[in-house]
């Protein structure tokens, strides 16, 4: 099986470096800047558990130069997946899957609707990368680049897979298998966009409170007012769930004792702020807001919260105005 890895950051260098360890597939990654040069310098690098992993990296700079694939995984940040749907046509061959591996509400998630303007203004994206082609995925993972090329792994190795109008697939089983032997643990979902709701619907909260404040996700639940405050955005979305076919079986406190168990978790969109990266917020709080509308829920907190975020990023440059 020929491998695109389009993003070989954190999740992405994860999966690429285990993909090709594992020596079940050709992999490559389309990449730029430091980061192509350190994976045709030093190829993939890992390091988990205490050991350094590596392997050769066939690296690329535009998709033309690997031609079409039979797995094409996205693992950029939201911000940038217009610019890769817009180039992405050399790597899709007729059977090509695309796999994206990526924070936050998918651009292909609205059902029976138009696109979400939220994560695909225009439609763009869903232009470029027709739905027949995806396969859902949530990432169960931590991981943060220490450097260009280089992935140091946190905890989980969680991937759930499933394809997006529900049900199994032989191309589902094809690609957890795949996965599974590169060490991942894989579960193949019926409802994947339930998952991808259930994802979000625990992330929400918690990662653009620590954009604004600086403070760890246990320092944001240790506060009381900000804890209810998470409460009330997220019953708003598990309102919207209901509403689109993903219903939310679990309360806030669950939820909220789970995240808790993760000590002084650095958020990604925490992490996106200090490294003076674009946040992700149109896909993780924008959407809802989004939806909210769209399926008639009022959504005051996360309204309050989506603005709040937007106006922090807009002041410094991590979100456009």
């Amino acid at each position: 099986m020929k491998v695109c890895i389009i993003g070989a950051g954190a999740i992405g260098g994860f999966i690429g470096t285990r993909l090709a360890l594992a020596g079940r597939a050709e992999v490559s990654a389309i990449a730029r800047g430091a980061t192509l040069q350190a994976l045709r310098e030093q190829g993939w690098r890992l390091r988990s558990s205490g050991s350094l992993f590596q392997h050769p990296a066939r690296a690329a700079e535009r998709a033309e130069e690997l031609g079409p694939q039979d797995l094409v995984v996205i693992a950029v940040k939201a911000p940038a997946l217009a610019a890769v749907a817009a180039s992405i046509a050399p790597l899709l061959g007729a059977q090509t899957v695309v796999l994206p591996a990526m924070n936050g509400v998918p651009w292909w998630f609205a059902e029976n609707g138009p696109p979400l303007e939220s994560v695909d203004p225009g439609g763009r994206i869903a232009a470029a990368i027709e739905l027949r082609r995806v396969v859902g995925c949530v990432v169960h993972a931590s991981a943060a680049s220490a450097e260009p090329g280089l992935v140091e792994h946190g905890m989980g190795q969680g991937l759930i897979i499933g394809e997006p109008a529900g049900g199994m697939s032989e191309r589902v089983e094809a690609i957890a298998a795949l996965l599974a032997h590169a060490g991942f643990e894989v579960s193949r979902s019926a409802h994947v966009r339930g998952d991808i709701w259930y994802k979000l619907w625990g992330n929400m909260t918690i990662n653009p409170i620590s954009a604004l404040t600086g403070a760890t996700g246990d320092r944001v639940l240790a506060d009381p007012l900000l804890r209810e405050f998470c409460t009330r955005a997220m019953l708003e979305a598990s309102a919207i769930g209901a509403r689109i076919g993903c219903p939310i079986d679990s309360t806030p406190e669950d939820r909220h004792r789970v995240t808790a168990k993760l000590g002084a978790l650095r958020p990604s969109m925490l992490q996106d702020v200090a490294a003076g990266r674009p946040i992700e917020l149109d896909a993780i709080v924008g959407v809802v807001h989004e939806l909210g509308l769209r399926v008639g829920v009022p959504t005051p907190a996360v309204n309050l919260l989506f603005g709040l975020t937007r106006l922090f990023g807009q002041v410094r440059g991590l979100y456009p105005n």
